[in-house]
């Protein structure tokens, strides 16, 4: 067997996936009749109905209360499941503290440095690929907002998969 092979960096795993076990908290709270799909490692806001909803264009950073967890359940499309969804009503697993991975969209996170998320795209300009909705780890202003309570843990591996760790729950 070549020795190419074998590598010598390993990726961050799937988005949504918890990356540190020990320090986790976590919910299973109904996604909202009205919601689009939460993606598995996306950020999610609670409602004061107890259901969630995905982090949208309106929300501030002390709406979000955590992020949709990677679970086991039926394939919506195979072969797909690692970059799954949940769907209106069903049960979303949110972590509401703790280290799990998350695709960064756009800038070089490190550790210990400031999380995003985008809310517009001003003047029509936006990282390739980046929607309303994902991680961030440069400041854009007027295009994102910081996270009060959560920091980068590592930098991205070749994937953009990145480990964010949630400081303290907002979230009930």
């Amino acid at each position: 067997m070549p020795g190419s092979v074998i590598g010598i960096t390993l990726p961050y795993g799937y988005p949504g996936q918890i990356s540190r076990h020990g320090d986790e908290i976590s919910r299973t709270r109904p996604v909202d009749a009205a919601s689009g799909n939460i993606m598995f490692g996306g950020p999610v806001i609670q409602n004061s109905t107890g259901t969630v909803t995905a982090f949208g264009a309106t929300n501030v950073a002390s709406d979000f209360a955590g992020v949709a967890m990677r679970k086991v359940k039926s394939a919506k499309v195979y072969p797909y499941q690692n970059y799954g969804y949940y769907s209106a009503n069903e049960p979303c697993d949110i972590l509401l503290r703790g280290g799990v991975s998350v695709k960064c969209a756009w800038g070089t996170p490190s550790v210990g440095s400031t999380v995003y998320i985008r809310t517009a795209v001003v003047n029509g300009t936006s990282p390739s690929g980046a929607a309303i909705g994902d991680f961030g780890a440069s400041n854009e202003s007027g295009n994102c907002i910081a996270l009060t309570n959560a920091k980068w843990s590592s930098d991205i591996d070749a994937r953009n998969v990145a480990e964010l760790t949630i400081l303290n729950r907002q979230g009930v």
